[in-house]
Parts: C-alpha cells; structure tokens; sequence
C-alpha cells in the first residue's frame, strides 16, 4: 500500500522574485489545532508581513480519501497563493504538515502567473530541502516481528538482525528480556518469507519468528 511522505522537523527556505520575499516554512502537524499553532506562530514571529498563505495536508489516507486538506490566500488574489501550495503537497504525496509562505512585498508586482509560480516554487523548493537534510519521511505499512533468542546467542543474532533489517526496508526496536532475549523488528511485508529463512540459516533452523500486527511507521526517505 502506498502512503504519503511526511517531514521530521521544520524546515525553511527562502524565495527572492523581483524584490518580493517569500518565507517559506513547512512543520510537522498531526491535527488541525497544531498546524493552526504553527500559522499563529508565524504571524507572531514575522508580524510586519503582508500575507501569510497557507496550505495544509493531514492524514494517512493512501488514496486522501481520509485526509483533511486546507488552503489560504490570505489577501492574494484568489487562487494564487494557497491553492498552488496545496497541489505542491498533494503532487508531492505529502501529509501531516502545514506549510505557510509569508510575502514581504518588494514594489512590484507579479501577476497571477507570477504570485502561483512564486508560491509553489517556495514550497517546492522547502520540500527539496527536506529530501536533501534528510528531513523527508517515508511512511509505509510495516509488520511487527519478534524473534525469540537465548540469551547467549542474543548478542550474534542482534548483529545478523541489525544487518539484514539496514538492507531489505526494515527498523529494529528496542529489544525485550525474560527468559529469553526478545529481538523485535518492523518489516515490510513481501520481506517476511526472506527474513524467516535468513533467521533459520543463522541459526541452524533453531530459531523463526513471530509475525504481529501491521502498523503505519514512519521511516527516513533515501536521499536523492
């Protein structure tokens, strides 16, 4: 199942178009009520603006079915500002943040083609440095797996684990102890049928996992 991308941390990128500034500034946001802190915020913070437009994106709905989406041109001409921020986000896959771009007006003025490439390209261009920071997020469906191991062969089946889930999508979790060492991953699931032969060729058929429940993780996107 394929659903959309989010961001770890805040990040911002600045657009100077014939004199005018544009300020954008993506944050994470899992509600309505925290993407509007952060709108507030940068109405605070950057107070002598003349726009602070608006787009945000909230859910995990692989087809946005189940998303809420919203936009604000906040004094731009209609349609110039907050929509064409939306569709970068939407076109991006991206959800669960909240992008606001603050104009501070340079003298002269763009247009419509001008306000729309304006406002996308910053918000486009704060994706790109997400990607390039290491900030951008995949979200996938992954499987909780936990692999049982005696406590004096925990140390080496960790190591193989560690190895193996760093080369086929997957997250170690912090392990759990009983009478057994519990090593727990979370992995994709057309990886579960290699990971139970990898765990039983590194152990002599001794050991095979456990496969969980399905859960929505979020995890670092490669790079570009």
């Amino acid at each position: 199942m394929d659903l959309p991308s989010t961001i770890a941390r805040p990040i911002d990128h600045e657009v100077v178009i014939k004199k005018s500034r544009f300020l954008a500034h993506l944050a994470p946001a899992a509600t309505v009520a925290e993407a509007d802190a952060v709108i507030a915020r940068r109405r605070k913070e950057l107070w002598d603006a003349g726009h602070h437009c608006v787009a945000m994106v909230l859910g995990t709905g692989a087809d946005g079915a189940s998303q809420t989406a919203r936009s604000s041109d906040d004094g731009e001409p209609g349609g110039t500002a907050g929509v064409p921020m939306l569709e970068v986000l939407r076109h991006r896959d991206m959800t669960d943040l909240v992008a606001v771009v603050t104009r501070y007006f340079g003298g002269v003025k763009l247009g419509a083609g001008g306000l729309v490439r304006a406002y996308s390209g910053a918000v486009a261009g704060a994706l790109d440095v997400a990607a390039a920071s290491g900030a951008l997020l995949r979200r996938e469906l992954l499987y909780e797996v936990e692999v049982p191991v005696p406590h004096g062969d925990a140390g080496r089946i960790d190591n193989v684990l560690r190895d193996w889930a760093s080369s086929h999508g997957s997250v170690m979790e912090p392990p759990a102890y009983d009478a057994v060492a519990h090593l727990r991953l979370l992995v994709p699931r057309e990886q579960l049928d290699t990971l139970a032969a990898d765990v039983a060729s590194a152990s002599a058929g001794a050991l095979s996992p456990t496969v969980g429940e399905a859960r929505v993780v979020d995890v670092p996107a490669r790079r570009p």
